[in-house]
């Protein structure tokens, strides 16, 4: 057996899959970002790699675990350990598309606001392992388990998770294409990877595996964490303190400023009890206009003040990355509530919108102390977004 771990779990989830049931695996890697684990991996090889843009770690893992599929010939078995942050941490760029092409294409998606499920269409279309082609390099059984931290309709489906390394990849060269020559992303996105895709599209590039590919008939795939089980996760705390809990049924994307707002209107129409706990999760975006620091959740606490501060009665709303990482920095989230724009007006800092405006959320509450900072979590769910109500 060949066990391959990839993403911000990938070490815990290793450690725990040879604990139990390890005595079979002969080899394997674990990549993941940050520190070496404090946690016995055996005869696994251990790769720090890059998040949330690749580097040379990430290249290394992803042409390591190419190279343990292609050994092993059709005979025995793959088991490949999932989490979010494995579409950057296994990185082996296709021919013709170098490493930093590959960076600066995925900088592209990010700063245009890009949902995560067309940025993963492109990854894997500029990608040897992503896309179902890991699988079918190994040509043989192949099991995944795997954290979610997707959201909306697809959050379950393999072909997202990870960029979906062992999963059949329904999208082609033709949507990758349409997503990279959108006119917000083509100016900055590399003229390399550009011809990569429009080569693909011509039909000059072989096309991820496809459902129904006989190279994955022996592939199958489990879902064994999502976002639900940490919104589960905070409702019983709440409820444990006395709140009234109300979960939010669908999850929170789209721009973060939009999504904020929407949040907290439909949290004023369904938290009428009180004290109440308004939870939701999601991934939100942010289109990055200005040359501030922050993230999706800080960005998401900051397009709050104002609705908070209009607010009767006491409240506080928290938005915070599971990964503990949101955007470049070393904060999770952060925290605004019904006083958070009198203190700021207080400190003499400029207005919130003036934050938003350079995308410098981060500024903002470093100043005012409301930053959430977590450290890695190692694991990844997606966002978690509370809100009480006194």
């Amino acid at each position: 057996m060949t066990l391959v771990a990839a993403g911000k779990a990938a070490a815990h989830m290793a450690a725990a899959y040879l604990g139990s049931c390890g005595e079979d695996v002969r080899c394997g890697l674990v990549a993941a970002p940050g520190r070496p684990p404090d946690v016995d991996l055996g005869v696994l090889e251990w790769i720090r790699a890059g998040h949330p843009v690749p580097d040379d770690g990430s290249l290394a893992a992803g042409r390591r675990a190419l190279a343990l599929a292609e050994r092993m010939a059709g005979d025995g078995l793959l088991v490949l350990l999932l989490s979010g942050g494995a579409s950057a941490v296994l990185a082996a760029p296709a021919p013709g598309v170098s490493l930093e092409d590959k960076v600066q294409a995925t900088r592209s998606l990010l700063e245009a606001g890009v949902p995560i499920d067309r940025i993963n269409c492109v990854r894997k279309h500029l990608s040897a392992v992503k896309g179902g082609r890991l699988a079918a390099a190994a040509r043989g059984a192949v099991v995944t388990l795997a954290i979610s931290d997707v959201v909306g309709p697809v959050a379950d489906d393999p072909a997202v998770i990870g960029s979906g390394p062992t999963a059949a990849d329904p999208t082609t060269y033709a949507e990758a294409l349409d997503v990279a020559t959108d006119p917000r992303v083509r100016a900055s996105f590399p003229q390399s990877a550009l011809r990569e895709l429009e080569a693909g599209r011509q039909g000059h590039r072989a096309e991820t595996p496809k459902p129904g590919d006989a190279r994955l008939r022996l592939t199958r795939t489990a879902i064994i964490g999502n976002r639900c089980d940490a919104l589960d996760a905070a409702a019983g705390c709440a409820t444990g303190f006395g709140y009234d809990v109300v979960k939010l049924p669908t999850p929170l994307i789209g721009e973060a400023r939009a999504a904020a707002g929407s949040f907290l209107a439909l949290a004023a129409a369904v938290g009428r009890r009180r004290p109440a706990c308004i939870l939701a999760a999601g991934e939100t975006t942010v289109e990055v206009r200005g040359p501030g620091r922050g993230g999706r959740n800080q960005e998401f606490a900051l397009a709050a003040v104002e609705p908070l501060a209009a607010l009767t009665g006491a409240a506080a709303l928290a938005s915070i990355g599971t990964d503990g990482i949101d955007g470049p920095t070393d904060a999770a989230g952060a925290v605004s509530d019904t006083t958070t724009l009198a203190r700021a007006r207080k400190k003499g800092l400029h207005h919130p919108v003036q934050y938003l405006e350079r995308n410098d959320s981060y500024t903002f509450f470093e100043q005012l102390g409301d930053l959430v900072r977590l450290g890695p979590t190692a694991t990844n769910v997606g966002d978690l977004q509370v809100l009480l109500i006194q």
